[in-house]
């Protein structure tokens, strides 16, 4: 569980950032979402912006229902942002425009393979390269003849788009990004092989959309979940390539319940919905999030 914010010099708050919180409304909010949220609206005080965003590109998993709670459970947090609150699902042309700037440059290319052909070519390869997310994907469509991939596409074969890492890093050069409490960080972007930036039935990708995001909203820090550390590394490619600002980084600790497990949407004893029903203040409920009060049992009665 992360420990309380202090005021020691790597954790205080900075003055006059622009924070985000970004939730994706699959589900209810829980405790590791409140203390997310928490962290970044710490970081934009004393004078500087707390925005919300909802990330909702997975339309087969996103609920109009859910996003109405995250409102009501935020609000009930105590925690007040910018308005308008900006939605992925309404920016897709942006996403696009993106994608279009990246394909004029040669960097992309559709990938034809499924999930369970990309995995069988991985097991025949042996001991396949390695990255933050597991087995890289081998490559199978990067040097695909031109006239090969548009008989494909003309015929509707459902394809990603992947991004040609080795290039695209080749491209930009060196890169560095800063990190609040571990400094300044080199770019490793190779590591994660050729990443999707959009599918057939979803137009943008997490790593495409958010850094678009982060630089129409004119986010100055970037809060988020230590899982997220290392996809940084693609997020700063990303800027590089597409002339972007890039901004400063934080990553906090995940809470984590008694057993060790981080929170998730399937706990559903200690969504904020769950906690408010069963008598909690938002006091409590915050400093349950900071790991200053001990978390309910979900097995008492």
């Amino acid at each position: 569980m992360p420990s309380p914010m202090s005021d020691s010099p790597a954790t205080r708050p900075i003055k006059g950032h622009v924070t985000r919180f970004a939730p994706s409304p699959t589900g209810f909010l829980h405790l590791g979402h409140a203390y997310s949220a928490l962290f970044a609206a710490d970081n934009a005080a004393p004078d500087g912006r707390f925005i919300l965003r909802v990330e909702d590109i997975d339309i087969g998993r996103c609920r109009p229902e859910f996003e109405q709670a995250m409102y009501v459970d935020l609000t009930w947090l105590g925690l007040d942002w910018e308005m308008p609150v900006r939605r992925q699902s309404e920016h897709m042309d942006a996403y696009s425009a993106a994608l279009a700037t990246l394909g004029a440059t040669g960097l992309l290319y559709p990938c034809f393979c499924t999930r369970r052909e990309i995995q069988a070519e991985i097991a025949d390869a042996g001991n396949a390269p390695h990255g933050p997310d597991g087995p890289l994907y081998p490559g199978t469509c990067r040097d695909m003849d031109g006239f090969e991939r548009e008989r494909r596409i003309t015929a509707g074969d459902p394809y990603a788009i992947r991004i040609d890492m080795d290039r695209a890093a080749g491209v930009a050069g060196p890169l560095t990004w800063f990190d609040l409490d571990r400094g300044e960080i080199e770019a490793e972007p190779r590591r994660f092989g050729d990443v999707v930036l959009a599918r057939k039935d979803t137009p943008t990708s997490y790593h495409l959309a958010v850094t678009m995001d982060d630089h129409f909203q004119d986010i100055t820090l970037v809060t988020r979940g230590e899982d997220l550390f290392e996809a940084t590394h693609v997020h700063r490619l990303l800027q590089a390539l597409l002339g972007l600002r890039t901004p400063e980084y934080r990553h906090h600790g995940l809470l984590t319940g008694p057993d060790g497990k981080r929170f998730a949407k399937r706990d559903k004893a200690l969504t904020l919905r769950a906690l408010r029903e069963a008598g909690h203040t938002p006091d409590e409920v915050r400093a349950m999030a900071r790991g200053e009060k001990a978390l309910p049992d979900p097995e008492a009665d």
